[in-house]
C-alpha cells in the first residue's frame, strides 16, 4: 500500500483523532500513491499512524478512514454503514422514515453523505477519495440497508475543488418517485430529491422544528428563508395564529403550499410570499410574535467569511428591530466557515445596533442523526439561537 510521511512533530492531530491531513504537514509521499487512493500514513520515524484516503489535487490531501490496520473493501464499509445505522435506529422516532444514515466524518466515513427518504437513499460523495471507492461503498449499502433505490446527488463546490465533475442519478435499484412523500415526526412533507436544496430537505432541523411546534400556539411568526415550509408546517399544526412563509424560489413556496395542504392546514396567496429577505425584512413594519431566520449559507469559502458576517448580521439587526418586547427570534447559521463564537458575536454585534436587550434561551443545533467529530470542530456546521426581545 502507498505510504506517506508526516514531517517531525506533524504527527499529534492524527494521533488525536483529527479526520484531515493537509498539504503542509507531509515530509514525502510514495510515486505509486497516483494510482490508489488509499494510503498509509506514518511519522517521520516511519512508524505506522493511520490509513486514509489521498488526494493530491487537495488542500486537505489526506481524509482518515481508521487507525488501525484494516483493509479498505466493501466489508470495511459495511461495518461502518451498519454501525452508523444501528445509531439511528436508537435516536430516531418509528414516526419519522426521513433521517441522515451517513454523516461524514461524523460516522467515520468522510467525504460522504447518505440520507434516507422512506424507502430510498440519497447519496452526495464529496472527495475524490471516496469518489474512487465508490462502488464499494454502494454495494455494501445496498446489501445493509437494502434501499428500493439509491439516487446519487453528487455535485457543488467541494467537487469543483476536488477535481471531480457532477455525478447525479440512479445507481442502485429503482428512481425515486418525483415528488417522494416522507413523514416526521407525524407530518407529512413532500420532498425533491432531484432539485431540492442538499438532498431534498433540511433534515438536520428536525429538533428545531419541533421546538418551533412547542413555541407556536397563538403566535403571529414570520418564516425567512422558508423553502419548502418545513417551519411553517410545524408552527401551523401546533396552533399559531399566522405563519407567512417567505422565500425567493417559486417552485419551493409551491411546494410548501401543497405541504400545508398534505397535513390539512390552509395556506392563503398572503401567507407565502415570494421575496428577497434582506429587502423584505428592511422594509417589514406588521407585528409579528417570532421570527425564524434560517438562510442558506452564505461563506461557501474560507474567504467568504467575512461577506457573510455583514449578510448575517444584516438579517438579524432588522429581524430583532422588527419583534416587540418578548417577541422571539430563531436565527442559525449553516456556514462551517463560521464558527460558533463568531456567529453569537455577529448576533451580539446586531443586537447592540438594533438597541435590543436580548436574552438566550436556547443555543440550537441539528438532531442527533448528524453527529460531529469530537476531534473535529470544524465539522459543527450548523449552529443557532433561540432568542428573545427583553425591551
Amino acid at each position: 500500500m502507498p505510504k506517506l510521511y508526516l514531517k517531525k512533530r506533524r504527527e499529534r492531530p492524527v494521533t488525536g483523532g483529527h479526520p484531515w491531513i493537509f498539504s503542509g504537514a507531509i515530509e514525502k509521499t510514495e510515486e505509486n500513491t497516483a494510482s490508489d487512493p488509499v494510503v498509509d500514513v506514518l511519522d517521520h520515524q516511519g512508524r505506522w499512524l493511520a490509513r486514509g484516503l489521498y488526494n493530491p489535487k487537495s488542500q486537505i490531501r489526506v481524509r482518515l478512514l481508521t487507525w488501525e490496520k484494516e483493509a479498505i473493501d466493501a466489508a470495511f464499509f459495511s461495518r461502518r454503514i451498519a454501525a452508523a445505522a444501528s445509531l439511528r435506529q436508537r435516536l430516531v422516532s418509528p414516526l419519522t422514515n426521513a433521517y441522515r444514515v451517513v454523516n461524514g466524518e461524523g460516522d467515520l466515513l468522510p467525504g460522504v453523505i447518505v440520507d434516507r427518504y422512506a424507502d430510498y437513499l440519497v447519496c452526495q460523495f464529496y472527495t475524490a477519495g471516496i469518489d474512487a471507492l465508490k462502488s464499494f461503498f454502494i454495494e455494501a449499502l445496498a446489501a445493509e440497508l437494502k434501499p428500493k433505490g439509491i439516487y446519487e446527488r453528487s455535485e457543488g463546490g467541494v467537487r469543483d475543488e476536488e477535481g471531480l465533475p457532477p455525478a447525479v442519478g440512479v445507481v442502485h435499484g429503482e428512481e425515486p418517485p418525483e415528488p417522494i412523500e416522507i413523514e416526521e415526526s407525524g407530518h407529512r412533507f413532500l420532498v425533491d430529491i432531484r432539485g431540492g436544496q442538499k438532498t431534498g430537505f433540511f433534515l438536520d432541523q428536525r429538533d428545531n422544528r419541533a421546538l418551533i411546534a412547542a413555541l407556536a400556539p397563538g403566535m403571529t411568526i414570520l418564516n425567512c428563508f422558508a423553502y419548502t415550509g418545513g417551519f411553517s408546517v410545524y408552527a401551523s399544526k401546533a396552533g399559531a395564529k399566522r405563519v407567512v412563509s417567505l422565500d425567493s424560489s417559486r417552485p419551493a413556496l409551491d411546494l410548501a403550499g401543497r405541504n400545508l395542504e398534505l397535513n390539512g392546514l390552509a395556506a392563503g396567496e398572503s401567507d407565502l410570499i415570494r421575496g428577497d429577505a434582506f429587502s423584505f425584512l428592511k422594509n417589514f413594519d406588521e407585528a409579528v410574535d417570532m421570527i425564524v431566520l434560517d438562510p442558506p449559507s452564505l461563506a461557501h469559502r474560507r474567504g467568504d467569511v467575512e461577506a457573510a458576517a455583514g449578510g448575517y448580521k444584516f438579517l438579524n439587526l432588522h429581524g430583532l428591530k422588527v419583534l416587540p418586547r418578548g417577541g422571539l427570534l430563531l436565527t442559525f447559521c449553516c456556514s462551517q466557515h463560521v464558527t460558533v463564537d463568531l456567529f453569537q458575536k455577529i448576533v451580539f454585534g446586531a443586537a447592540v445596533d438594533a438597541r435590543r436587550k436580548v436574552q438566550i434561551l436556547k443555543r440550537l443545533g441539528p438532531a442527533p442523526d448528524h453527529p460531529v467529530s469530537l476531534h473535529q470542530p470544524e465539522g459543527e456546521y450548523l449552529k443557532g439561537l433561540l432568542l428573545r426581545v427583553l425591551e
